[in-house]
Formats: structure tokens, C-alpha cells, sequence
């Protein structure tokens, strides 16, 4: 990619007006896409990119340049714009690049670049015949998705990271009408592997699940209002934890007073059966890898611990500003962005009931299946969730499905109720968005019940 001694002229460069830190990231990526839609093929997409960014940090602030031409000339010229927002004299301590062995490996079996075309095609045909099982299937649009990051961090510090990430993708959605009723399905597969993705899951499972979860709520009657208690499975994926809390323990956030979990480390935060967890070592997760595009290395970090706040994710930057170490979430989307405080592969640790016994406690609520789209404020901690796939309990049974259900509470407030976790975790996958960029993330809980919370219902 680039030469280590470029790398320590361009860190030198940005550092000779003065400043605490400097940092060159260097990326080159290639992608696929391919996607279907009503039958037929719509896009079939490649392409490739490289650039590098290149950052200061000066007295709390940060100064970042980017640049698409890789020549000596325009990095050093980038690099010596940078330096301008320092004016405090050059730094004197000596520089050498070493570099630096992750604890992670991610193995990738299979590739996507040694996959042709038409077998990506071939994929999403599958999941297109597979989802028109019914003829209320009206659309279906399917998607495969790879990227292949390859990146190179060095920094002040003298750290030299290398990455090779490679994501794959299959997205399937499907639209089912009977009469005036409308409903939609969506599942999505993912990782950071390859394309062996496909041998293990394939994409007609996710197209014919799509399709009959939509088919099905068709059916479904109106969902009840009110409040009332609610299990919410371990299939419905981590949008809760994502939301109520994930965004909330983002350290610039919590810094900024922008977050209902500002100064709260040590306090109890949520109830003493949730232990929450930010661990980007996870084998195949999309949220996974070596180091974060600081260079600083993956790893674990145990955020709420029985209830307790624990700790926050903490990119370099916010780290500085409060006099300790980056969690490893210095996250950005591309060589355009400067990287931020993110979440990772973010869930809810298993309790130890089996999932039948917390469904068998309740007489009367709903349990949500899958969950859909959710917002929150992180300020106030407020926030509102669409139910994808719910039903009726029924004396401790799954019952009738039922469709239009929200769900409508306090995110400190809910994980403080939580009163039983089950023994089971769900992944969901997903991009995260933040500052006008995203990356990939995933997150995950076990089956838990909420004794009460608010639950709309937006059919009549």
C-alpha cells in the first residue's frame, strides 16, 4: 500500500507545526452488488477506490485531510495542510514504525473475488423463486452485497496496522397485498467472511422466510394498545440494545452531556440480570475485526456488568480528552471520514432460563418475533420500535399474530424492569449510521421479558 518511511514523512509533515497526535489511514476497497428486482436483474455492480486520510489532534480539536491521488506530492501537501491548524512549535520526539500482531484471526474459506458473477446472479434468483411461493407476493427485491477492505494505519505513537476485512451480504425483501392490505418482509445474512456465507445459510432460506412472514401478517388482526408485558425473542435481533442503551454509551456522546447515560459510570444502570458487552473479536460477526481503523487492536469490553455502567466506548480522541485508553471503537466509514466513537458486534449476555419457561410465565402480553426500524433520543433516552413479526400470549403460549404493534418506552427505565433473560442469543446485522456515516455492525440479546411497557397499535 504505502512504504513505511512515506508513512513516517507524512506523520512528521503533519506533526511540524506541533500537536499530540497524528495519523495516516490508508484503505483501498473493491465491491460487488447485484441486484434483482421484479424478476430481473437490475444492477450488477463493481468497482474500486483507494485514498487516505490524515489526521491531527491539537488541543482536544482534530484537523483532517483526505486525498483519492496517492502520489508522494499530494500526500505530503495534504499532510503539511493538516500541520496548519497546529502553531504551538514541532514535536521532538522521535518516530519509528513497528508493526503490531492482532489477537484476532478471521479466517475467509472462500473469497468472493474467486466467485463468478453468474454465481452471484444465481444467488438471488434463488431467493427471488424461493420468496414467490404465494401468489400475494407481488415484489420481490434481492441483493448480494461483498467489499473487500484492505487497510494500513500507522500513527505518532509507532504503531504500523495492517487489515484485510472482507463482508459479504444477502438481502432479501418482499411485498404481499390481499385486497387493501399491505405488508412487507426483510431478512438480511452477513458477515465478515466470504462467500462461504452461502454454503452455510444460502439465500432461499432468508427469501422464502421473508415471503411467509409476510403472507402471514396479512392475517394478522390489529395489534392491542395499552400498556401490558411484553417478551421479545431472541430472534427479534439487538435493535433494543442498539438503540437504548448502545448510541447512549458512545463516549463523545457521554461527554457531551448528549446521552441519558452521561456520568453515570458505577451507577446502576439497568437491572442486575443485564451484563452488556462490546466485542469486536467475534469470529464472522460484521461488526468484527483486527484493529479499528485507529490501529488500535479489537478486543472485548464488558460496558454494564449486572447493571452497573462499567465503562463507555471510547475512540482515541475522547480517550485523550478524559486521561484514559480507546476501547478499541475508533470506527469511520471510509478514508473520507475521521473515525468516531461506535459500536461493534454490541449484545446482552445469556441468563440461564430456557426460552419456553420465560413465554410460559406470562397468561396475557405480546411477544415480538422480529423486531423492525427504531429511534431513540439518546438525550432522554426515549424511544419507539416497530414490531416486524408479534403475537397474542395466550396462557403462556405463542398465540395469534398480530400486526401494527410499537413499542414505546424509556431505555434506562425498560432495562431496569427486565425480570427474567433467558438462556439463548440472536444476532441481527446491520449498518449503523452516525454523523452522516455508517459502518457495519451487529448486535444481539437473549429472549427477555419487560413486565409492562407501552404497546401501540397503528392498524384500525
Amino acid at each position: 500500500m504505502i512504504d513505511k518511511e512515506l508513512l513516517l514523512r507524512l506523520i512528521r509533515e503533519t506533526l511540524s507545526r506541533g500537536g499530540e497526535y497524528a495519523d495516516v489511514y490508508v484503505e483501498h476497497r473493491t465491491q460487488t452488488s447485484v441486484v434483482l428486482e421484479d424478476g430481473r436483474i437490475e444492477k450488477v455492480i463493481t468497482g474500486e477506490e483507494e485514498g487516505v486520510g490524515i489526521r491531527l489532534i491539537h488541543k482536544g480539536k482534530t484537523a483532517y485531510a483526505f486525498s483519492n491521488d496517492l502520489s508522494q506530492g499530494a500526500l505530503l501537501q495534504a499532510a503539511r495542510e493538516t500541520s496548519k491548524a497546529a502553531a504551538a512549535g514541532a514535536a521532538d520526539a522521535p518516530i519509528d514504525l513497528r508493526p503490531i500482531r492482532p489477537p484476532a484471526a478471521f479466517a475467509i474459506r472462500i473469497p468472493p473475488s474467486t466467485v463468478s458473477i453468474d454465481r452471484k446472479i444465481r444467488l438471488v434468483r434463488e431467493a427471488n423463486h424461493a420468496a414467490r411461493f404465494d401468489d400475494k407476493i407481488k415484489q420481490v427485491t434481492a441483493i448480494y452485497r461483498d467489499s473487500v477492505q484492505k487497510v494500513q494505519i500507522a500513527n505518532s505513537e509507532g504503531f504500523l496496522a495492517e487489515d484485510d476485512r472482507v463482508y459479504t451480504t444477502g438481502v432479501v425483501q418482499v411485498i404481499a397485498v390481499h385486497g387493501d392490505v399491505i405488508q412487507t418482509g426483510y431478512e438480511t445474512v452477513g458477515g465478515l467472511m466470504g462467500f462461504e456465507l452461502f454454503d452455510e445459510v444460502g439465500l432461499h432460506g432468508p427469501g422464502l422466510k421473508a415471503a411467509k412472514r409476510a403472507v402471514m401478517m396479512l392475517g394478522a388482526g390489529k395489534a392491542p394498545g395499552g400498556r401490558m408485558p411484553v417478551v421479545i425473542s431472541s430472534n427479534a435481533g439487538g435493535t433494543l440494545i442498539h438503540e437504548a442503551i448502545g448510541h447512549g454509551l458512545e463516549a463523545d456522546l457521554a461527554r457531551q452531556k448528549l446521552s441519558v447515560f452521561s456520568d453515570k459510570i458505577g451507577t446502576q444502570v439497568a437491572s442486575r440480570l443485564i451484563t452488556v458487552v462490546d466485542d469486536s473479536t467475534l469470529p464472522g460477526k460484521r461488526g468484527s475485526y483486527r484493529f479499528d481503523d485507529e490501529g488500535t487492536l479489537s478486543q472485548r469490553t464488558v460496558l454494564v456488568n449486572k447493571g452497573s455502567l462499567q465503562s463507555y466506548m471510547y475512540d482515541r480522541l475522547s480517550s485523550m480528552k478524559e486521561g484514559n485508553r480507546s476501547t478499541g471503537n475508533g470506527r469511520r466509514e471510509s478514508y473520507r471520514h475521521r473515525p468516531i466513537p461506535r459500536m461493534s458486534n454490541t449484545f446482552i449476555t445469556e441468563g440461564d432460563l430456557p426460552p419456553e419457561e420465560v413465554l410460559r410465565s406470562l397468561q396475557k402480553g405480546l411477544f415480538v418475533e422480529k423486531m423492525g426500524g427504531g429511534q431513540v433520543n439518546t438525550v432522554t433516552g426515549d424511544f419507539v420500535f416497530d414490531v416486524q413479526e408479534g403475537y397474542l400470549i395466550e396462557n403462556g403460549m405463542k398465540g395469534e399474530p398480530v400486526r401494527g404493534a410499537t413499542l414505546t418506552g424509556n431505555g434506562p427505565e425498560v432495562l431496569q424492569s427486565i425480570d427474567m433473560v433467558a438462556d439463548d442469543l440472536g444476532f441481527s446485522i446491520g449498518t449503523c449510521g452516525k454523523d452522516a456515516q455508517g459502518v457495519p455492525v451487529s448486535d444481539a440479546m437473549p429472549t427477555i421479558r419487560i413486565p409492562e411497557i407501552v404497546v401501540g397499535g397503528a392498524y384500525h
